[in-house]
């Protein structure tokens, strides 16, 4: 059989996506199915310069320049701060090992259409999941496949738009590519609505990648090694929420547990400097995991947070990382999930709905069995797809 090629954002250093991109390898493997993760380092250029030429004709959007305002103040405070640089650049070092071991990547590429003109290596080309349809990437057009002939299949998984509407030129380039995948699957409800919307067309709606594998398969793939020794409250925030910040350290003032938070390396947050007790940067995303699973409490404002806080049965509390009416807003994929299972509750929107948490508990018992259930769905999916490969 020929190999199955993996679209995805392994290189991205952020937990999160290399996570999703993890376990869409450790699925395929698991069933046996030959597999490569495309290497985009010859025409990674490209797509970064497809992606800022998108940006700069939405400069004037004020949610652009309020995102990208953080990483102009993070650019400015690593000059300032020489250690915080380091440690920024130790995080990186940890992200590039763990990437370098754990992902089976296929050759160089120089460019997407060279990809193309080799995609007869490959019995089928599968995208997701992760955030892959955002506007700037589809500007990038390269997570659409359009570069994929006809004839070979395209299979998406779990693939999301991230945002609940598409720019008006992204929304026609969506019309054009959706209908060319094969397989057509969705990681939230305002995605199937959006393709319903665009194309006419049923996608179907699974699990993140991170959720096929079970408990046990991530302590399979991840050592079970704890961290930290003593209780603590894990903290993961990616925005600037600070009601996210302010629930932490009252839980932390009736607990007595000490702050163990990971500092995003994507913005700078002033407030975060003395935010915690303990703020680890040689944390790859293995680490990410196991801070998770010992934790006692888990404050997040990261979808993946919350997954990884579901897996391993937490008790977690899940912020907005957005405003409501943000156009950058990605608040959906987790309105969606926790919608699923029942823990609408679990999303803190002000003090009342921490102190609501907080005092009940998660029955996981029934958590499982909606999981289970829509586990096994999003599995029928992937092999569905995948059947009959040559």
């Amino acid at each position: 059989m020929k190999k199955v090629a993996v679209v995805s954002c392994y290189f991205q250093n952020n937990y999160g996506s290399m996570l999703q991109a993890l376990a869409t390898q450790e699925f395929l493997n698991l069933q046996k199915i030959p597999n490569e993760t495309i290497n985009i380092d010859g025409f990674k250029k490209e797509i970064h310069d497809a992606k800022l030429k998108y940006f700069k004709s939405r400069i004037f959007s004020a949610d652009v320049i309020k995102d990208k305002l953080g990483f102009v103040r993070l650019t400015a405070a690593k000059k300032l701060n020489r250690k915080l640089g380091k440690n920024i650049a130790l995080r990186h070092q940890k992200f590039d090992a763990f990437s370098a071991k754990r992902f089976h990547l296929s050759k160089t590429y120089a460019s997407k259409a060279e990809l193309g003109k080799q995609s007869e290596n490959y019995s089928a080309f599968l995208v997701g999941s992760d955030q892959l349809w955002l506007p700037s990437n589809i500007a990038a057009d390269y997570y659409t496949l359009n570069y994929v002939p006809e004839h070979v299949r395209k299979i998406a998984y779990a693939t999301s738009f991230g945002v609940a509407s598409l720019p008006e030129k992204q929304a026609e380039m969506a019309k054009k590519f959706l209908p060319r995948i094969d397989f057509l699957s969705v990681r939230e409800k305002t995605g199937q609505k959006l393709i319903k919307e665009l194309t006419g067309l049923e996608a179907r709606l699974v699990c993140d990648p991170t959720l096929i594998l079970t408990r046990m398969e991530w302590a399979s793939l991840i050592e079970n090694k704890r961290l930290i020794q003593e209780k603590y409250i894990f903290c993961y925030f990616l925005g600037n929420n600070q009601l996210s910040r302010e629930c932490a350290k009252l839980l932390r003032e009736k607990t007595g547990y000490k702050i163990v938070a990971l500092q995003q390396m994507d913005m700078y947050i002033r407030s975060d400097e003395n935010f915690a007790d303990f703020a680890p940067y040689e944390t790859d995303p293995a680490d990410f995991v196991n801070l998770i699973r010992h934790a006692s409490f888990v404050c997040t404002d990261s979808f993946h947070g919350t997954v990884f806080s579901l897996i391993h049965h937490k008790r977690f509390f899940s912020f907005r990382r957005f405003v409501k009416n943000s156009t950058m807003s990605t608040n959906n994929r987790l309105d969606s999930l926790l919608s699923i299972l029942g823990l609408e509750n679990r999303i803190i929107n002000e003090p009342a709905d921490f102190k609501t948490a907080l005092s009940s508990q998660i029955d996981y018992e029934a958590v499982e069995e909606k999981l289970n259930d829509f586990r096994k769905d999003s599995i029928t999916f992937l092999k569905e797809s995948l059947e009959g490969l040559e």
